[in-house]
């Protein structure tokens, strides 16, 4: 018994320190109590994984249509103009289309023009001079008719005569007829269904026109925004198409640089439109980038960035958050950075 208070005296007297010093032996108090709590320290930014890209982002250039590479204009680092020539394919059977369809048009305009303008002035005056030739013809044999009558009534004539000169005057009087008519002919206006008929077959003229130089100009690769050829993946003598990706080169619009940035889906509240930021990246040391929050995501995802940190978290998910980076941020495409998003005052953003 005595042995076992012993032993509990010596527990309680090591005891005594211990519990001094988490009761008040440091000093710190615990509210009204008397002791005291660590104050806590203000958050002033927000850090994630960002990697750059042209404000265009990259953009992978193919052809519209299968074919068979002619030649590719531009190499890596060229700047491009929108709507500049990027690559040609093989064109030489679009163009023989283009040709044909040209010349078929020619022709139904040339139909529906002499459709409408009627015939040559030249037509016009031979079908006049028939005519005035008819009715001589006709007058003359009236009169021989005419004559040969009265000699038939005075009985001085044969009736022989008389038939011929009936006969010739009717003949005469069938041919006024007939190039009467085809002079009408050549000088009435076109029916209004054989001009519709003329005028639906230049419209359709031109409508295969218009496919044969959509489809050649398919063959011409252009790019669609002023920037700079970030990388060529096809050569002249490629194989292209459009049912598989085949890009021919890489584009972008370098006038405005951008980071999109990953923000852990805790820190996604603190983060909004306009708001300051950096970035920093390992192979430029200690200079920042400054920027602002241009687009905030509106779908949060897995995480597609890798630090290569051994004690990154994968199972992490993620905003997209883009910030465009002041002018004069000289950083290459794809580098990958890390992005700070500043809670407080600005003064710590400013570009080195």
């Amino acid at each position: 018994m005595k042995r076992w208070l012993a032993g509990a005296v010596a527990i309680a007297a090591l005891g005594i320190p211990v519990w001094l010093s988490i009761a008040g032996g440091d000093g710190v108090s615990n509210g009204g109590r008397g002791s005291h709590l660590p104050v806590p320290v203000p958050r002033t930014q927000v850090a994630a994984l960002g990697r750059v890209e042209p404000r265009s982002e990259e953009m992978q250039i193919a052809a519209a249509m299968t074919g068979r590479l002619a030649s590719v204009e531009v190499d890596e680092g060229d700047p491009i103009r929108c709507g500049q020539v990027l690559a040609t394919l093989e064109n030489a059977d679009h163009r023989a289309r283009v040709r044909g369809a040209e010349a078929s048009l020619a022709i139904a305009r040339a139909s529906l023009d002499r459709l409408i303008n009627g015939a040559r002035q030249a037509e016009r005056d031979q079908a006049e001079a028939e005519v005035r030739e008819a009715e001589a013809v006709l007058a003359l044999a009236e009169q021989e008719l005419e004559r040969q009558q009265g000699l038939a009534r005075r009985d001085l004539g044969s009736r022989q005569d008389l038939d011929r000169a009936r006969s010739e005057q009717q003949v005469a009087l069938a041919r006024l007829a007939r190039v009467r008519f085809q002079r009408e002919v050549i000088e009435s206006p076109p029916r209004a269904d054989e001009q519709a008929r003329a005028e639906a077959e230049v419209a359709l003229a031109e409508a295969r026109l218009a496919e044969a130089r959509a489809v050649l100009d398919k063959s011409f690769v252009r790019s669609p925004v002023d920037g700079m050829v970030l990388r060529k993946l096809r050569h002249a003598g490629e194989l292209v198409t459009e049912m598989l990706e085949t890009p021919i080169v890489t584009v972008g619009d370098l006038s405005v640089l951008r980071v999109r940035a990953e923000v852990d889906e805790a820190d996604i509240a603190l983060v909004r439109p306009g708001q300051c930021a950096y970035v920093r990246a390992d192979a430029y040391g200690e200079r920042r980038f400054a920027g602002h929050v241009s687009r905030v995501g509106v779908l949060v995802g897995r995480k597609g960035l890798r630090s290569e940190r051994p004690d990154e978290r994968l199972d992490t998910r993620v905003l997209e958050v883009l910030v465009d980076l002041d002018p004069g941020s000289d950083l290459p495409v794809g580098l990958r950075v890390d992005t700070y998003f500043v809670l407080d005052s600005p003064d710590s953003v400013k570009g080195d």
